[in-house]
This record gives structure tokens, C-alpha cells and sequence, in this order.
């Protein structure tokens, strides 16, 4: 489904796939869509329209996709080992493949202005490839099969999680910055996109917020009444939003008190009188 950010409204459904929906994006201008199933198919949608544009056939489950900047190529990933990239102006043309993970493939993306690829895998590695020479550059080697990974280009920041780490690396080294550890196994995370926090989310059910600099646990809080399985900052780091196994998708906004979307601020009467330009409370959490 595609639904407006600020609103949790519906805008339309992208009808086409046989199997269960493992991931999906959309191009930096959102005029495209992508989506990665469970059918052995990954889709590419006129994200305006709905229609189904192209349908890219894979051996196995899909589970990753991820558009160029100028929307191109296409970068799948998925339970058969292999990382593809697609022409999408030849879709009918084979796709460049590499391969190198022994299991199967949970993210990848774009890195490094698309020099490189990252990818990370129930091989309990995050591998960074050359998309030139498809070769391997780096390995990162977990305890642990990574459970997410979101990479911050402007922020310098990659970030991943394993069972209840949340670790920041470097881009440029993939050194270890930082790492916090959450009361219970962690599914998701998402960084602030200045920095301000970290949102988290994972098996109890729970969102935490985490200081950036600290790492001290600022609030947590349960909304959901299952699993959390994504969480992600909206661009402007107003919103995120959580999805669960619960069947919903729910909005938070990051600072509890401004006017934003559907949320508005509700001043008590004689608190304007005595101070008119204060801001106070208004909803914290909205159902989508």
C-alpha cells in the first residue's frame, strides 16, 4: 500500500503479487515503486498510477529491493544467495549477478554513490562489494544474523542491528562508532536524521528512544500488541513510523507537542490567556 506520510491515509494498493510482500521502496522522486515478494518476483509500479510496470522473475523469494538515484537499475536480494542488478530501461536483458553469501540475503543497498553495494545476510555477515569488478571489499563478521540495517549517507552512518545490539559504523572505514544494547531482541532500527536519537523496535512489543550521543534510553513505550518488525524516520524527523505483526502501522511523532499532520495542538484555555505563544501537548501516537 502506499499511504500519505504525515496522515497514515490511503492513497492506493499496488495489486499483482501471489505471495507475501518481503520489502518495498520508492525512487527519490516517488514517481516509481518496488516491491520484493514471496512469489519469486520482484515488481517495479507507477507509483502515480498503481499499474504494474515491469515484473522481474528471481529463483527464490525477494527480499530486498532498492532504486539508483536516477532510477535506472534496480538492486535485488533475496533467499537464493545472489545480488541483482537490474537494466530497468532493458528489463528483458539478464541481470548482473554476484554472489558470495552462503545464506540468505535480508537488505541491500546502494552505497557509497553507488560505487559499491552493502548487503547483510543470515550468513551472520554485512559484505560491501565493488560494483564495478563485483568483488568483495569487506566483511563484517556477527555473532548473530543481522536483523536490519539502514544506511545514512549525509550522516556518515550505517546502522544494524543483531539480537539487542544497535551499532553505528562509520561509511567510509565501517569501524564501529558506537554500539547500545535494548532490554529485549531487537528487529529495527532508525536514526534521526540529525542525529538526535535512535528509534528502535523488536520482539517485546516495545519502541525505545535512545540519545545518539549517550546512548542513555530517553522513553519507551508499547503501542503495539505484537512484534515490531520495521521502524524508520520520516526525511524531515518529524514522524517514524512502526509496522508490527499486530496488522498495523503506526505513526509517532518524534517531539510530542506541535501541530503536524494529524496531530494538533490543544492549548487549556486559561493557559493561552496567561501565555499565548507557549506550546504544550498534543497526541502522541496515531493509528494508520
Amino acid at each position: 500500500m502506499l499511504r500519505q506520510g504525515d496522515t497514515g491515509d490511503w492513497i492506493g494498493t499496488f495489486l499483482g503479487h501471489k505471495g507475501a510482500v518481503w520489502g518495498a521502496t520508492l525512487n527519490k522522486n516517488a514517481t516509481k515503486a518496488a516491491t520484493a515478494a514471496a512469489d519469486f518476483t520482484a515488481k517495479v509500479w507507477d507509483a502515480v498510477t498503481g499499474d504494474e510496470i515491469i515484473t522481474l522473475a528471481h529463483k527464490h523469494i525477494v527480499k530486498s529491493v532498492d532504486f539508483t538515484e536516477d532510477s535506472n537499475n534496480l538492486l535485488t536480494g533475496g533467499q537464493d544467495k545472489l545480488l541483482r542488478i537490474y537494466d530497468l530501461n532493458k528489463p528483458e536483458t539478464e541481470p548482473e549477478e554476484i554472489s558470495g553469501h552462503t545464506s540468505s540475503i535480508k537488505k541491500a543497498l546502494w552505497y557509497n554513490n553507488e560505487k559499491q553495494i552493502i548487503s547483510a545476510a543470515d550468513d551472520k555477515t554485512v559484505r560491501l562489494w565493488d560494483r564495478a569488478s563485483k568483488s568483495e571489499v569487506k566483511t563484517l563478521q556477527f555473532g548473530m544474523s543481522v536483523s536490519s540495517m539502514e544506511y545514512i549517507p549525509d550522516g556518515e552512518t550505517l546502522l544494524i542491528t543483531y539480537g539487542r545490539t544497535i551499532a553505528l559504523y562509520n561509511t567510509t572505514s565501517l569501524e564501529l562508532v558506537k554500539s547500545f544494547e535494548a532490554p529485549a531482541p531487537i528487529n529495527s532500527a532508525s536514526l534521526h536524521p540529525e542525529k538526535e536519537c535512535i528509534v528502535a523496535g523488536g520482539d517485546d512489543f516495545k519502541l525505545y528512544k535512545y540519545d545518539y550521543s549517550t546512548g542513555e534510553e530517553l522513553e519507551s513505550y508499547k503501542g503495539h500488541f505484537g512484534p515490531v518488525h520495521c521502524v524508520r524516520f520520516s526525511p524531515d524527523g518529524e514522524l517514524y513510523a512502526s509496522g508490527s505483526e499486530d496488522g498495523t502501522l503506526r505513526l509517532w511523532q518524534t517531539a510530542v507537542g506541535k501541530t503536524y499532520g494529524l496531530w494538533k495542538c490543544v492549548l487549556p484555555e486559561e493557559l493561552v490567556s496567561e501565555n499565548p505563544d507557549a506550546v504544550y501537548s498534543s497526541t502522541p501516537e496515531i493509528k494508520a
